[in-house]
């Protein structure tokens, strides 16, 4: 019996996010904007966080640093409950700032801080490994070595590879190596299908999905059409920030699928998860419940 539904390796930071009048910005010295705010953020917290919220037992593990935003991690997680393990690094926590206009889209400058070819004592996720039903891998170089673990010990695993290319060798690990691979619709543009074909014919991939936006999902299994879901409807006045939206769909997803439904079921659990995430403020701020994403299902609650 494991104890462990998911396992989330890497990717967490401290967010500051700033509500600008346009984007991109006009040419001016000073510009007045609202109440900046922070939060801990980034991609593997969303899954870790919107993974917990929907009553997964789930484990996060990654690098911070011996700082008030390393600080600001730890209470995060041990106010909402979420298990973490972590090992200091003295380059710090990663941070980074968000550009949000009125219509909800955003600018992210990123602050990866760690440096290029970090190790991290293995123990650090190790211990996890044998004690979970699914380890999902963000995109940190030394993660990539939790997910070739996982894979040798025939886990299930996913990634997400954000704004790939489906060229970029850096990210070849992680789209390959994984069973189900996110990724978004950004950087391919008409090239979907063929990115999609590439990963399931390259890696262990049971299932690729590229995530669109407002514009809805993509699903691609071995040998079956490239299915469109639409997006979860939310009006134009509830778009509030899109920060953190991917990270929630992935979390939907990853829920109905280790609940044993049907790929369409679980990209529209998905779809559901990120469209309640467009309707708040700040990175990863409010996530959707098990009872409300299975009342959206039409499924009853276990």
């Amino acid at each position: 019996m494991t104890e462990l539904d998911v396992l989330v390796v890497g990717g967490v930071g401290v967010d500051i996010t700033v509500r600008v009048p346009q984007l991109p910005l006009p040419a001016r010295e000073t510009i007045r904007v609202p109440p900046i705010q922070q939060y801990v953020g980034h991609t593997g917290n969303g899954v870790a966080l919107g993974c917990h919220h929907l009553g997964l037992r789930t484990h996060f593990a990654d690098v911070i640093g011996d700082d008030p935003e390393g600080e600001l991690v730890r209470a995060r997680y041990a106010g909402t409950g979420l298990s973490f393990e972590y090992r200091f690094h003295p380059s710090g926590t990663r941070r980074s700032v968000n550009l949000v206009d009125p219509q909800g889209a955003r600018v992210s400058l990123y602050d990866g801080r760690h440096p290029p070819g970090l190790t991290v004592d293995p123990e650090l996720y190790r211990g996890a490994l044998g004690r979970t039903r699914h380890v999902h891998v963000s995109l940190i170089d030394w993660a990539r070595h939790a997910l070739a673990e996982a894979a040798g010990q025939g886990l299930s695993t996913s990634t997400d590879l954000h704004n790939w290319d489906g060229r970029d060798e850096y990210r070849q690990d992680f789209a390959y190596g994984a069973d189900l691979v996110f990724l978004s619709a950004g950087a391919i543009g008409d090239r979907i299908e063929e990115v999609c074909e590439s990963i399931l014919a390259r890696g262990r991939a049971r299932a690729v999905t590229v995530m669109a936006g407002g514009a809805g999902s993509y699903l691609k299994l071995p040998d079956r059409p490239l299915r469109h879901i639409p997006a979860t409807a939310v009006p134009a006045a509830e778009v509030v920030d899109t920060n953190g939206a991917g990270d929630s769909y992935v979390a939907g997803f990853l829920y109905a699928r280790l609940s044993g439904l049907d790929w369409d079921s679980c990209a529209r659990a998905g779809s559901l998860a990120g469209a309640h995430a467009v309707r708040s403020a700040g990175t990863h701020t409010s996530f959707i419940t098990a009872p409300e994403l299975n009342r959206e299902l039409g499924r009853p609650d276990n």
